[in-house]
């Protein structure tokens, strides 16, 4: 089993102990640290990395927003997801930690449920992103020859396995990767199963998301849909489209971070791909294609 090891830094007491309650579980190794400052260090001094920071804003020495940006700078750190916990819950403050690169807000006083639940949505993306590296690493380097491909898959494990694949049209397949694994996944959920955002925010909050995923895919309606992915690569870019069988969905509201949705435990991803994975990101009609770039000009190959 995969231990996760969370850095809580909080300059009070007794918020720290109630994380530490509400994360008592098999699976969470908490650190703890009572300032920007503090945590610093034990990010320096930790012999294994961290896999997410859960932050508070306002502190004394280093506060929260100066700390993330300092994290942002570094690149062994840069990586590590972080939660912002926050009674600076402005629309302003929250648009500043999300620019810093906060893609996960909580606002004091919260609950138990809603702690775990962000805490929950924060280490799926950490373990998806995990399994797109080892994907790429393991996946063959003879399809950096091909020039053009076309797939139908149906189901997201389908999704996965392509996503790993097709990312090695690219001089950096890891950094494709978890972009185009949350392109082929969406299609799957969002389009060809019909789960729509506030579905899904519930279903996470409950745990049952994929149990959901699973039975969707079985009913008849749904049985038979399929998606298409296609690469392209020329001198000039890697081009992915893919189009899936579904009725489409408001696209225009995901591609930026909105303070909004902050507090919600999904709907960041195609935002995140189309900020760290790809140059250019287009849907197109009702939203069931979706076209990715990578340019190439004047990057080796």
């Amino acid at each position: 089993m995969l231990n996760y090891r969370i850095l809580v830094v909080d300059d009070e007491e007794l918020n720290r102990r109630i994380i530490a309650e509400f994360l008592d579980d098999a699976t969470y190794c908490l650190d703890m640290a009572v300032d920007g400052e503090d945590a610093w260090e034990k990010l320096q001094q930790s012999q294994e990395p961290y896999h997410l920071i859960v932050l508070d804003r306002m502190m004394p020495r280093l506060d929260g927003l100066e700390l993330l940006k300092r994290l942002k700078h570094e690149r062994r750190y840069r990586e590590i997801p972080v939660i912002m916990q926050t009674a600076a819950a402005s629309s302003m403050q929250i648009a500043e930690g999300i620019e810093a690169g906060a893609y996960y807000y909580l606002t004091k006083p919260y609950t138990l449920e809603s702690l775990v639940t962000i805490v929950r949505a924060a280490l799926v993306d950490v373990a998806e992103k995990a399994e797109a590296e080892k994907r790429v690493r393991t996946q063959a380097d003879a399809l950096r020859l091909a020039v053009r491909a076309e797939f139908e898959y149906r189901n997201i494990d389908e999704a996965n396995s392509l996503a790993g694949l097709l990312a090695h049209l690219c001089p950096d397949p890891d950094k494709v990767a978890l972009g185009l694994t949350e392109l082929l996944v969406n299609a799957v959920e969002h389009g060809n199963l019909g789960i729509t955002y506030e579905e899904k925010s519930r279903l996470r909050r409950e745990d049952r998301w994929e149990e959901e995923v699973k039975r969707r895919s079985q009913l008849p309606e749904f049985r038979q849909r399929f998606v298409v992915v296609r690469a392209e690569k020329s001198p000039q870019a890697v081009v992915y489209t893919v189009t899936d069988q579904g009725a489409g969905f408001d696209w225009e509201r995901y591609l930026r971070f909105d303070t909004a949705r902050a507090f919600d435990p999904n709907g960041r991803g195609i935002a995140m791909a189309r900020m760290t994975s790809f140059d250019r990101l287009e849907y197109r009609g009702c939203g069931n294609e979706v076209m990715a770039v990578i340019d190439l000009d004047g990057r080796p190959r």
